[in-house]
Order: structure tokens, then sequence, then C-alpha cells
């Protein structure tokens, strides 16, 4: 009984932060954008918030363990807490400069800084925990040989959708000319170097979906169910993005329908491989890639791209039924089996 009011207690404070924080912040986004305000501190905040729910979670409820990586949880809380405020600050006090016509906050620079630094002290507060602490809480990196295979099995998947959503556009020979371009590589190899920078980010939403909830879920509701679910709650979490970021308020719902196709497909595998390997760095790994390719392959070589993007209601069938296709048949695999009583 105990342990059940404990994890009640634990998914309490998990939910008021990661999607409390998220959904008050989103009123901020909705003064900025009403405002004409650069957005682009709110999504890398938000990026760290499920990592920092359980951190807290666990700092509150697990005071005696003495596995508990300390320290390191309360580093990332405290980075957390600072990213909120230079956020909160870049549309309370914005320090705006024109970038090309484009308003420009000098807070999303001072927040580049935060991340790099934080994402080194990041490593070098995880190594000094000690393996112990790192396998008790899902920090390590084990089982690498199977790890690296689902990662490559990702980037084959990513690019073969990539590839079919080119050849239906009319621009597989684009699509081609980049892939002959010596600076898509260049770009790709240094996107890669750039994850050790950005770590945390990538980190805390993995932490916080696939370590955390998802066992969660999947105990709940079974291991389809559980993680089918997890996509569903993962994309709602999306919502002030989706309508202040990655599209204008006029296609945030088709956004929104766009977030449950890509949360739930790609989630869906990104489970797998996390049920595979047990290994948290191969869906940290994934979901940066997934974020970063977009960047490298469409030949912008900017994030940019990300923002205001045109999401009609007429694509969201062909998507779900690609990414389902692409991403959601490892749902029929055996570690989706359940075990017979």
């Amino acid at each position: 009984m105990k342990f059940m009011q404990t994890e009640k207690k634990q998914l309490l404070i998990y939910v008021i932060i990661a999607y409390g924080i998220t959904y008050v912040m989103g009123l901020l986004m909705w003064y900025g954008y009403g405002k004409g305000l650069d957005l682009s501190a709110f999504p890398n905040a938000q990026m760290l918030y499920p990592a920092a729910g359980v951190m807290m979670a666990y700092l509150i409820t697990k005071k005696g363990d003495k596995n508990l990586p300390t320290a390191f949880f309360i580093f990332f809380v405290a980075l957390t807490a600072v990213l909120v405020v230079c956020t909160a600050a870049s549309v309370l006090a914005p320090q705006n400069r024109d970038l090309m016509s484009m308003p420009y906050s000098q807070w999303a620079t001072i927040m580049e800084y935060v991340i790099i630094s934080g994402s080194v002290i990041f490593w070098i507060l995880l190594l000094q925990s000690g393996k112990e602490k790192r396998r008790s809480y899902g920090l390590n990196s084990e089982h690498w040989n199977i790890s690296i295979r689902m990662i490559l099995l990702f980037i084959g998947l990513y690019l073969l959708r990539f590839v079919i959503a080119c050849a239906l556009s009319g621009q597989l020979s684009e699509f081609g000319k980049i892939m002959a371009n010596p600076t898509t590589w260049i770009i790709f190899f240094t996107v890669l170097v750039n994850f050790f920078l950005s770590v945390v980010a990538f980190f805390g939403e993995e932490y916080g979906w696939r370590y955390y909830l998802q066992p969660l879920l999947q105990k709940k509701f079974g291991l389809k169910g559980g993680v089918i679910l997890l996509g569903c709650v993962w994309a709602v979490w999306h919502l002030p993005i989706d309508f202040f970021y990655y599209t204008t308020p006029d296609m945030g719902l088709t956004a929104l329908a766009s977030q449950f196709v890509t949360c739930i497909s790609l989630g869906i595998f990104m489970a797998y491989t996390y049920m595979k390997t047990q290994n948290i760095w191969v869906p940290i790994i994934i979901h940066f890639l997934n974020n970063n390719m977009v960047v490298v392959f469409s030949g912008t070589y900017s994030a940019d791209v990300l923002q205001n993007q045109q999401i009609h209601w007429g694509a969201i069938p062909v998507a779900l039924v690609m990414n389902l296709l692409i991403y959601g048949w490892v749902i029929f695999l055996k570690p989706f089996k359940e075990k017979k009583a």
C-alpha cells in the first residue's frame, strides 16, 4: 500500500512539472506571439521538463536511497529552473534584435550558452555519479551491440520515409541533389558532434517519457496499449508549441493532429528500441537524430525549417499510413507480446 501511495505521489509531481509548467509557459507563448516576439526559447526549455519532473519526484520521495544520484538530479532540476526563467524573460523582458527582418531574442542566445555549458556539466556529474547509481536509475549505457543496430535501423527507416515523401511530392530529383551535395554530409557530421553539447534537451524528454512513464503505462494498460497511450499524452504535451511555434494558431489543430500521428508511430518504434535494449541512450540518440536530420536532409541546413510550417488536413491520412508502415510495424514483434498468466 505504501509503495502505491509513493508511486501516485511521484506521478503527481511528474505531471505538475512536465505538464503544469508546459501549459503555464504556453500562456506566455500566446502572449509573446501576440506581441510578435521570438519564441524559439520555449521549445528548447520545454524539452527538459519531463526529466525534471521525474527527478523532483525521486528527490522528494526517495531521500533515504543511497543509490540516488542526488547531485546529478539537483543540477538538472536547477538547470531546468534557469531555462524557465530565461524563457519567461524572453517575452516579459524581451531583448529583441532584427535578424534578416525577423525578430531574434538575445535570450535565445543566452539559452544556447546555458544549454551547452549545462550539457558539459551534465556529462561530468553523470560520470561522477558512479556505475551503481546510474544502473539503479536507468542512466546506464549497456548492450551497445544491439543498441547500435537499433540506431542504424532508425536512420535507414527515416531516410526511406524521406525518400517516399519526396517521391509523392514530385521532389525526388531535388532530394538526390541534396544527397550528392558535400555540404549535406559536412553538416550531418557536425550535427552528430553537436549531440554532446545539446544532450540535456533530448535526455530531458526521453528520461521522462521512455524511462519513467512508458513502464508505468504499460503496467496499467498493457505492453501495446500503454505505448499507444504514451504517444497520445506525448502529443498533447506539444500543444503550446504546435500552436505558436511549429505552425501558426490557425493551423494549430492540424499541427496537433499531425503530432498525434508522429508521437504514436515514432513512439512505438522508440518504445521498441528501449524494450529491446534497456538502454535509455538509444531513444535519446534516436530523438536527437529525428529532430536534427530534417535540418540536414531538407537542404535548408537551418533549424528554421521547424518553425511556421504549413500543415494541411489533407496530408494527415497519408502521413498516418506512411508512419505506421515505416515505424509502427514493430508493435507486432516479440517485445510487445504479452506474457500469458
